[in-house]
């Protein structure tokens, strides 16, 4: 474990310089840790000091709040602990009203300042990356979203960067995952070429990320990213689909995502069932959907809709089926609500697993779970971007996980690194 997190500290020497590069620096962070953070706390057994990161996503805003420890100046700190917290909706809901947007950020700061010691606030970096909720909004309403966290930033006892809050482009996103991910699985040494692949499904977008193991390939430009790191260039194939995330697919598979939801209108789908009445919420506003309670429903008739949403939008990637592929967000939620993998210790699965626990879902609306009324939607969903999109065959293997070693799977700590290499804390 001391091994896997010590070689994930590593990520430090990554510097996020453009939004489709990066580039090590080449950051001796060992000893220039009282450089960058010239007030850290000394104690008997090393220096501590925190990171705050928010991750405003489009359907919840969460939380990490990171203990790392220095034990030595000449050596990489570990990473000890992580704090997280999450509410929903996300900040996009409050695009009309900003302020509530400030009050759930607010929220989570109590968090923060129950787990950071008060001698330490000060010199705490806070910081919000918001995704594609935020993308997704016109430029106006999201500069205000954006201008109330921070006011609330300015007003918290914790120390503000001057780019603390911003939008993350959806490359940056994937390419932060993917190095968390294979830093946190052990699979990214010098010298090598092994890796792990990754896929995240958010609520407005989705991501695929992996390295390529046919070096000559020719990707389009705005497939790939490169960053340095032990000495060698890893150049990536990853996109993200802006709105292809399971709840605008949800909506764009009947019509309703560009409709800005018509007072009265009631949307329906095949992939409900027929005598279903209830709504979704996406983007700060509320949709009307039911079943069609004279129409077609099932697997079939679901598969046909959600084809729509994946068909000429999702490119099918290449040299991604030798790699270990690990999903998570709605992948895993999903799953967990099928009852493929557990909650707690998650597992893998194949796609033909999903197709299968699609069908029976679909094919049994009629005794579904009321707790999980868009099951056959979104398992159909998932089978199709799987399948149809990604072009998996039925027998590839998808690592689903919420935590790799306590840790969120997720951008947020390989973000909140490198912002280290930028601070001059005094």
């Amino acid at each position: 474990m001391a091994g896997v997190l010590h070689l994930l500290l590593l990520w430090l020497l990554v510097r996020v310089s453009e939004p489709r590069d990066y580039v090590g620096s080449g950051l001796d962070f060992g000893a220039s840790i009282e450089r960058i953070l010239p007030s850290v706390s000394h104690r008997a057994n090393g220096s501590i000091f925190y990171g705050i990161m928010f991750d405003a996503g489009s359907t919840g805003t969460r939380v990490h709040i990171y203990t790392f420890m220095q034990k030595e100046s000449n050596r990489l700190p570990i990473l000890d602990n992580e704090m997280f917290q999450s509410v929903k909706p996300g900040l996009s809901a409050y695009a009309d009203t900003p302020e509530k947007a400030g009050d759930t950020v607010k929220q989570l700061l109590d968090v923060a300042k129950s787990t950071v010691p008060r001698v330490e606030w000060k010199r705490t970096p806070v910081m919000l990356k918001a995704t594609a909720g935020l993308r997704m909004l016109p430029p106006s309403k999201a500069h205000a979203l954006l201008q109330e966290v921070q006011d609330v930033f300015e007003d918290s006892p914790f120390y503000v960067p001057a780019d603390s809050v911003s939008i993350m482009d959806g490359t940056s996103e994937g390419v932060l995952a993917w190095v968390s991910v294979n830093f946190l699985t052990g699979q990214l040494y010098p010298n090598t070429r092994k890796s792990v692949g990754i896929l995240d499904l958010g609520g407005g977008s989705t991501q695929v990320t992996f390295l390529p193991k046919k070096t000559t390939k020719r990707f389009p430009p705005d497939y790939t990213a490169s960053f340095s790191m032990f000495n060698t260039t890893y150049k990536l194939y990853t996109h993200s689909y802006s709105g292809n995330g399971i709840k605008a697919a949800q909506l764009a598979a009947i019509g309703a995502l560009d409709s800005k939801a018509p007072k009265g209108k009631v949307f329906q789908s095949a992939c409900l069932p027929k005598n279903y009445k209830g709504k979704i919420s996406f983007g700060g506003l509320i949709y009307k959907v039911s079943g069609k309670p004279g129409g077609s429903t099932g697997y079939k008739s679901c598969y046909r809709e959600m084809l729509k949403v994946v068909k000429g939008f999702i490119q099918e990637p290449d040299d991604m089926e030798d790699s270990w592929i690990y999903a998570f967000s709605y992948y895993f939620d999903h799953a967990v609500e099928a009852g493929l993998v557990d909650e707690a210790r998650g597992g893998a699965v194949q796609v033909r697993d999903f197709r299968g626990r699609a069908k029976e879902v679909c094919n049994k609306m009629s005794m579904y779970n009321p707790d999980y009324p868009f099951l056959c939607m979104d398992l159909t969903y998932i089978t199709c971007l799987l399948k149809s999109g990604y072009g998996f065959e039925e027998e590839t293997v998808l690592k689903l996980t919420k935590k790799l070693h306590n840790v969120e799977a997720s951008w947020a700590l390989g973000a909140t690194l490198s912002y280290f290499e930028h601070f001059s804390i005094v």
